[in-house]
């Protein structure tokens, strides 16, 4: 009986390790879907800026810096890859973007154009599902570090080096928000 015992015992465990392994996985999966969700909104945020600065640059030729700004400020965003020099860098992007949008309300031949128009209106919807991706991402990364930080899949992710992930954040209380642009 005890060697019955032992082996029931044994396989026991090794469902559980397999179940808790396999919870693990998934979750992590989840995380990296989350962040390629966010990655294809930046990526389409990324494309727009090129077209808006462009769009800006016909109406406004003496504001040279700001439109440098913008896309050198795009160029750094795309090169990050660690999530919180990402969010940092975003920030600093939607920033330059605020004020190339600023920039063209001094414009009202630019104001009405309706490329420029549909750019805001492209932005503006790129902004709100990057706000969504951003959400869902968060959601994914805490049951992730839920799993890996609570008992008993804590044991296994240790075991298998599971590591903790980080947030998708955004420090500015003004980026929080979705960019209000009028014309």
């Amino acid at each position: 009986m005890s060697l019955t015992f032992l082996i029931i015992i044994l396989a026991a465990v090794g469902v559980i390790v397999v179940v808790l392994y396999n919870r693990l996985v998934r979750s992590r999966n989840r995380v990296s879907t989350a962040w390629s969700d966010i990655d294809v909104q930046l990526q389409r945020r990324h494309d727009l800026v090129p077209q808006l600065v462009k769009a800006v640059d016909a109406y406004a030729k003496y504001e040279k810096a700001t439109l440098e700004a913008v896309a050198e400020l795009r160029a750094e965003a795309m090169r990050v890859v660690d999530v919180d020099a990402r969010g940092e860098a975003e920030l600093a992007l939607s920033e330059g973007v605020g004020r190339l949008l600023a920039l063209a309300e001094s414009y009202p031949d630019l104001k009405a154009n309706e490329n420029m128009l549909a750019l805001q209106e492209e932005l503006t919807s790129t902004e709100n599902k990057i706000s969504f991706a951003r959400q869902y991402y968060n959601d994914a990364v805490l049951r992730y570090n839920n799993k890996t930080e609570t008992f008993p899949s804590n044991i296994i992710a240790g075991m298998f080096n599971f590591a903790r992930s980080d947030f998708f954040e955004v420090e500015d209380e003004a980026q929080r928000q979705t960019p209000q642009v009028k014309f």
